[in-house]
């Protein structure tokens, strides 16, 4: 959310900073409603001494027996009264009307965010790894026998409908142990503090992190009203809500592996086969709060923690900033890193690290005490996949496949596994 005293400050600023977002005078209709809401406060105020006023005389003419005055002062009072009700009603309905209007604005993107209108306008920082030159065809994830075997989508559908899996045997397997061993290089290498929290949140959890009121759509309310978190950067973000923390107690740095859950509205026709796009799905997430000036520095932090998760699986993957027409509602800069899929011959996002700056910190009222004193100030939160842990199955099943249909699965991975190596074609482990 904005600070309001920065759009008064600077409108032109702020409008060229939402012309990147594609929104135009953006500054225009928020300045209206703001000084009708000042307005109506100092016509409130106003109001009100007025009142204060006339009860002072009240008494003083009816000291003086002179009963018209007080008869006069006293129905003044009375009016007064009914004005400061009606007044302070208005100005706390123009207060609501505008922290809406600025909770559904998008965050103001750093100033070095290339230009562009869509994904094809990312810009690569980084690649690592050299695709791997097959000796035959590769195919895609689900085309593989052992994923035949043990990957089933009419099932999970008869259960559940389309976008689902039901995994088995040496998928299922492959699975857990993605994630144990994402939690695992977090936690053991990369500082992180793991967490096991709820994936119900209450509305006002979801309106904290900006997935409310946007896009509501996009995720899933309970009749009684829970939400289920479309990823655990909600829960864990959501951790220092309505908090001041000592600056000595920063940063807070978690990592929690849950189960996900998204509309996929608009979606409709893409990625309609395989498990790359489901309602259901589990990530390792990493959320960082942080000093505001420590944030830039976090968010390279956080994209290396990342990465090193394929490294060492030796998966090949390229590192992108978001062009302006791609980066999300709530960041200032987002970096995508995309592996290197041989069934599909491209690279497709498996995590996305995103610096939100104070933006979720206002939504939330999340601020830290400063070491040398003054007023406490906002915090500034990240959160980026670490990974996602469906995608990176995939991406294991298709890098590792081999002409006999079996898969070779990375070292990486083999304590987690009891030892073994190989998916068979009847989609067990040996």
């Amino acid at each position: 959310m904005h600070d309001i005293r920065l759009i008064r400050d600077d409108p032109a600023g702020f409008d060229a900073a939402m012309a990147r977002r594609g929104l135009s005078s953006a500054s225009a209709p928020i300045l209206a409603l703001d000084e009708a809401r000042r307005a109506a406060i100092t016509a409130a105020e106003e109001a009100l001494a007025a009142r204060n006023a006339a009860s002072k005389e009240v008494g003083a003419a009816k000291g003086r027996g002179d009963d018209a005055e007080f008869e006069r002062l006293r129905a003044l009072v009375a009016e007064k009264k009914e004005e400061i009700a009606r007044l302070e009603e208005e100005a706390k309905a123009k207060d609501a009307e505008l922290r809406d209007v600025l909770m559904g604005l998008p965050n103001i993107m750093q100033d070095d965010i290339p230009d562009g209108a869509d994904e094809e306008d990312n810009v690569e920082l980084k690649s690592w790894g050299t695709p791997r030159e097959f000796s035959f065809i590769p195919v895609e994830h689900f085309e593989l026998p052992g994923a035949k075997e043990a990957m089933d989508f009419e099932t999970a559908a008869k259960l559940a409908g389309s976008r689902f899996v039901l995994m088995s045997a040496g998928i299922a397997r492959i699975h857990r142990a993605l994630a144990q061993f994402m939690l695992d290089l977090h936690v053991n290498n990369h500082d992180l503090t793991e967490v096991n929290g709820p994936v119900l949140v209450r509305e006002e959890m979801m309106y904290g992190t900006g997935q409310l009121p946007k896009f509501g759509e996009d995720s899933y309310q309970t009749r009684e009203g829970w939400w289920l978190i479309p990823t655990s950067e909600v829960t864990l973000t959501n951790i220092v809500n309505d908090c001041i923390l000592d600056e000595s107690h920063l940063p807070r740095r978690y990592t929690a592996h849950s189960l996900c859950f998204r509309s996929e509205a608009g979606s409709a026709g893409r990625d309609t086969s395989g498990m790359l796009r489901q309602h259901q799905f589990e990530k390792v997430e990493m959320v960082s709060v942080v000093h505001p000036e420590k944030s830039v520095e976090e968010h390279s932090r956080m994209t290396k923690c990342a990465e090193a998760v394929l490294e060492a699986l030796d998966l090949p993957y390229r590192t992108v900033v978001l062009c302006s027409g791609d980066t999300g509602f709530g960041a200032v800069r987002t970096h995508d890193i995309e592996v290197w899929l041989p069934g599909q011959n491209s690279y497709r996002e498996i995590s996305s690290i995103s610096n939100c700056g104070a933006f979720q910190a206002r939504r939330m009222n999340a601020r830290f005490r400063p070491e040398g004193g003054g007023k406490p100030e906002f915090l500034h939160t990240l959160n980026g996949s670490g990974l996602a842990v469906g995608r990176c199955l995939i991406a294991v099943l298709e890098n590792y496949q081999q002409e006999d249909g079996t898969v070779n699965l990375p070292s990486a991975l083999r304590p987690y596994l009891g030892g073994k190596t190989t998916l068979t074609v009847n989609g067990t482990l040996s």
